[in-house]
C-alpha cells in the first residue's frame, strides 16, 4: 500500500508540475530536446517506441492469459480464472483512464508533433500494462529466485527501451512516459492486491 501511495503522490505532483507550465515542466521539455538529439539510430529507436504499439503489446498479454489460465485450470487451482480476469481488466483500464487524462491536461507534443493530448503516453501505458501483467501472470509459475528475478528485470528493461525510442524519436515529452509509468505502475499493484486477496484458499480455522 506504501508503494502504491507513493506512485499516486508522484502521478499528482507530475502531472501539476506540467500544468503549471513552471520550471518542472522547462526542465522536461530541455531534456526532450536532448534525448532527440541522442545518438540512438532511428531505426533502433523506432523499433522500441512500436513495442507500446496495441497491436503488438497487447498480443503479447493476451497469449500469456491463455496460457496460464490453461495452465492453472488444468492443475485445478483455486479461482484460476480470477488472475487473468484482473490482468484483462487491467488492460481495459488502461484507455479509460488515459484518454480523460490526455483530455485533461491537453498538452502539446514535442516539435514536429500535431495537436494535443500527449500526457501522459498512451503507448508508454500499454506496454507497462501489457508486458507487466504478463511478467505477474507468469511468475508463480517459475520456480527459483533466478529465473523470477531476470524476468522483472527484463520487464523493466524493455518498458524503459519503450520509453527511450518514444522520447528518441520526439514523439513524447519525458515527463509523458514517466508519468504513465506511475499511473500504471498503480494499476499493477491493484491488480497484484485482488490476486492476493480473492485469489487463495480460505484456510480452516484453527481447533
Amino acid at each position: 500500500m506504501r508503494s502504491l501511495s507513493v506512485c499516486a503522490l508522484l502521478f499528482a505532483l507530475l502531472t501539476w508540475g506540467v500544468v503549471a507550465d513552471g520550471p518542472l515542466r522547462r526542465a522536461d521539455e530541455r531534456a526532450g530536446r536532448a534525448l532527440t538529439g541522442s545518438r540512438l539510430p532511428d531505426a533502433a529507436a523506432e523499433f522500441l517506441a512500436d513495442l507500446g504499439n496495441t497491436t503488438v503489446a497487447v498480443p503479447v498479454l493476451f497469449a500469456v492469459l491463455a496460457y496460464t489460465a490453461w495452465r492453472a485450470h488444468r492443475a485445478g487451482a483455486f479461482r484460476w480464472w480470477l488472475p487473468p480476469v484482473a490482468a484483462a481488466l487491467a488492460m481495459a483500464a488502461v484507455p479509460a483512464l488515459v484518454v480523460p487524462l490526455k483530455a485533461a491536461v491537453d498538452r502539446t507534443g514535442p516539435p514536429g508533433m500535431d495537436g494535443s493530448g500527449y500526457y501522459p503516453s498512451g503507448h508508454t501505458a500499454t506496454a507497462t500494462v501489457a508486458y507487466g501483467a504478463a511478467v505477474l501472470l507468469v511468475l508463480p509459475l517459475l520456480r527459483g529466485a533466478y529465473g523470477r528475478r531476470e524476468l522483472v528485470i527484463g520487464c523493466v528493461l524493455l518498458n524503459v527501451g519503450v520509453g527511450l525510442g518514444l522520447t528518441r524519436r520526439g514523439y513524447h515529452w519525458p515527463a509523458d512516459v514517466v508519468a504513465s509509468w506511475l499511473l500504471c505502475g498503480m494499476l499493477l499493484q491493484v491488480m497484484v492486491l485482488v490476486i492476493a486477496r480473492y485469489g487463495r484458499a480460505a484456510r480452516p480455522a484453527p481447533r
